[in-house]
């Protein structure tokens, strides 16, 4: 009986040893918990935080319940010469009260945490909100995404060319170059207005952990936030819009702000004054009108200031 438990202690030992070692060796992405790189925004941090500390109580009471569970089996099970049925117990008041109290201070817990990080991440989401050193407007459509850049008072200045969806020029490939690009400037903060043209869309950029629905009809939808990082991180549409769904991306490029007040002064000498209206017909994006994928789009109804 001694050897045995003697045996058992090592093997535990041994596995604790290996789960210590494996997670000394896990990778910043694995500490993160898989999530992007903390500082692509003033809000990822906060993100983070709530994601991993709540994995990590849950893990914690996961541990504990599964313990149990092994201990119940291992000390209450049938042993050679038992017969009959064990004991039988209707409950156990105490355990009972247990088990309904902690999840509940669980659940609790949970939201009064989201609460608090969403409300930080929304405090400056407002109309009434005119801090931002950058403001911009983007519109989604069926199936891509119009760009307009406005004034610090709201009002439009340059605006990108009008958005076309994901051209697919073999399998899951497209062209990169192609897809509508929001240039923004890194560590000034940005003030994005969310318009849906025709039907509900949703702007989604995954490295910054944040989405936005957009809703037609909505207009006093917004997002501010402080990029951190330069770097090209993708958008995608998370809400179901129709038949092209899975094309509707565009790409956020941050940059440094002599970068980006370059590319607001070239949109300028281009002609791109003014900003893309609502007035787009909404099957401007890329038709596919015969077998070698022709494209054509109507000419962007534009909006001077």
């Amino acid at each position: 009986m001694v050897r045995s438990r003697v045996k058992r202690a090592v093997a535990a030992s041994g596995v604790l040893g290996i789960a210590a070692l494996a997670l000394s060796g896990c990778s910043d992405d694995a500490k993160r918990g898989f999530l992007p790189a903390s500082d692509t925004t003033d809000h990822t941090q906060q993100i983070t935080d709530l994601w991993v500390h709540s994995w990590v109580v849950l893990l914690g009471v996961g541990l504990v319940v599964w313990g149990l569970v092994v201990w119940c089996v291992v000390v209450y099970r049938r042993r050679k010469g038992d017969t009959g049925v064990p004991s039988q117990t209707r409950y156990n008041l105490p355990i009972e009260v247990l088990y309904t109290a902690v999840p509940f201070v669980l659940i609790i817990g949970f939201f009064i945490a989201t609460v608090h990080v969403q409300s930080a991440t929304e405090a400056k989401a407002t109309p009434a909100y005119d801090g931002a050193d950058v403001q911009v407007q983007v519109v989604g459509k069926q199936w891509s995404w119009d760009i307009n850049y406005l004034t610090t008072a709201g009002d439009p200045d340059v605006h990108e060319d009008a958005g076309i969806q994901a051209d697919y020029v073999s399998g899951p490939t497209f062209d990169e170059s192609k897809l509508p690009t929001l240039y923004l400037p890194v560590n000034k903060e940005v003030k994005i207005k969310l318009d849906a043209r025709d039907v509900a869309h949703s702007f989604w950029v995954p490295q910054f952990l944040y989405k936005k629905d957009l809703l037609p009809g909505v207009h006093n939808n917004y997002w501010t936030f402080t990029p951190e990082k330069e770097g090209t991180f993708p958008v995608k549409c998370a809400e179901l819009c129709g038949e092209y769904h899975s094309m509707m991306l565009m790409n956020v490029k941050v940059v440094s702000d002599s970068e980006y007040q370059t590319h607001i002064a070239e949109l300028r000498e281009r002609g791109n004054t003014g900003a893309l209206g609502h007035e787009l017909d909404r099957r401007q994006d890329l038709k596919y009108n015969s077998d070698d994928a022709e494209h054509t789009h109507s000419a962007a109804a534009v909006t001077e200031n």
